[in-house]
């Protein structure tokens, strides 16, 4: 994945057909981004730059539900690419761990 005003412009559109507002704002925010469920808000740190917005919204999109029907046939693609690459990474860190034990 590029680290590209493109590609973040790419998952902040996943979010919007999937009923979501992104936000960009000043605050205290541990993990770069604070999720208000009840009215679909993302809220993301707006000191982060373009490589951090594209990271914690990655991180980000597993976490939160989305009916992949609402999406278009692109960002269904990006979505599932983003989706398997976490999972992947995922189980990584999990086989790392379990190495160390």
């Amino acid at each position: 994945m590029k680290y590209n005003q493109a590609t973040l412009n790419k998952i902040e559109k996943v979010l919007e057909e999937a009923g979501y507002i992104v936000r960009y704002e000043r605050g205290s925010f541990q993990s770069g981004y604070c999720i208000l469920e009840a009215r679909k808000v993302v809220v993301l740190n707006k000191f982060l730059n373009v490589e951090g917005r594209i990271n914690t919204l990655t991180d980000l999109l597993p976490k939160i539900t989305i009916n992949i029907d609402l999406l278009t046939h692109e960002s269904q693609k990006l979505y599932q690419s983003i989706i398997e690459t976490n999972a992947e990474a995922k189980n990584t860190t999990e086989a790392q761990e379990l190495d160390l034990k």
